[in-house]
């Protein structure tokens, strides 16, 4: 299993190259951007992706440090104009897949809970404020066993930390979440089971771009440690429905 400061290469991890858009599939423990405590980010990379254009391309979005998979770029900017607006309507389709701890009573649910920074002191680290911004987020159950669960999710606005405060707020932190309550030394459990499997990006008159990370080492190691099958489980997710996805 490769540590967070194992040498990337990150050109190995392009899941789509066209002329406006990049996605790659970002590791665990790579932030995308500079830090207090500095280290290597994600920035540091971003002239190996740049491919004959005249500049390097730009996030359209983020992720988490720990969390990994789907991670879409914008090449030049229009691009990042167009890949902004799409993101900021909700046009964007996102899964993302979990392990919590507990196993949910019900097969899905939707969760409608306001978040707002936890204190001015903590940075990036968010709770559930009802005087905070909206936030959203769906999910549903493909897999359960030894007190865990493996579930898609979709989160149908993007707040800092959404789906790991919201699945705490529900009695389900993420496996690994060393913030949100969800810490455990099972198989790979020392790792943030959050990973971005798959974006669907409106593309005008045009299909939608539908693009897709495969679980990573630590997914493995838990889902085997549970009897569960990796390829089953990203199927799971690929099948499961959710409120919007991006329409073309």
């Amino acid at each position: 299993m490769n540590s967070p400061a194992d040498p990337i290469d990150i050109a190995a991890r392009i899941l789509h190259r066209d002329g406006m858009v990049l996605v790659i599939d970002k590791p665990y423990g790579l932030p995308v951007h500079k830090g207090p405590k500095g280290g290597v980010t994600l920035a540091d990379h971003l002239a190996e992706l740049q491919f004959g254009l005249p500049h390097a391309p730009e996030l359209a979005h983020r992720l988490d440090k720990d969390t990994s998979g789907c991670l879409v770029l914008g090449r030049h900017r229009k691009a990042l104009a167009e890949l902004g607006k799409a993101f900021a309507n909700g046009t964007v389709g996102k899964t993302y897949v979990a392990v919590v701890r507990g196993v949910p009573k019900e097969t899905s649910g939707r969760i409608e809970l306001r978040l707002a920074k936890r204190s001015p002191h903590r940075g990036w680290w968010m709770a559930v404020d009802p005087k905070g911004q909206q936030a959203i987020s769906e999910w549903r159950l493909i897999g359960a066993g030894d007190g865990l669960a493996v579930v898609a999710l979709s989160p149908l606005t993007g707040r800092t930390h959404q789906l790991r405060v919201h699945l705490d707020a529900i009695g389900h932190p993420i496996l690994g979440d060393q913030i949100y309550g969800g810490a455990s030394r099972l198989p790979g459990g020392l790792r943030l089971h959050l990973h971005s499997r798959r974006v669907v990006l409106p593309q005008g008159r045009k299909p939608p771009l539908d693009v897709r990370a495969p679980l990573p080492s630590h997914f493995h190691a838990t889902l085997d440690a549970l009897g569960l099958d990796a390829a089953t489980v990203e199927a799971a997710a690929d099948d499961a429905e959710f409120t919007k996805l991006a329409a073309g």
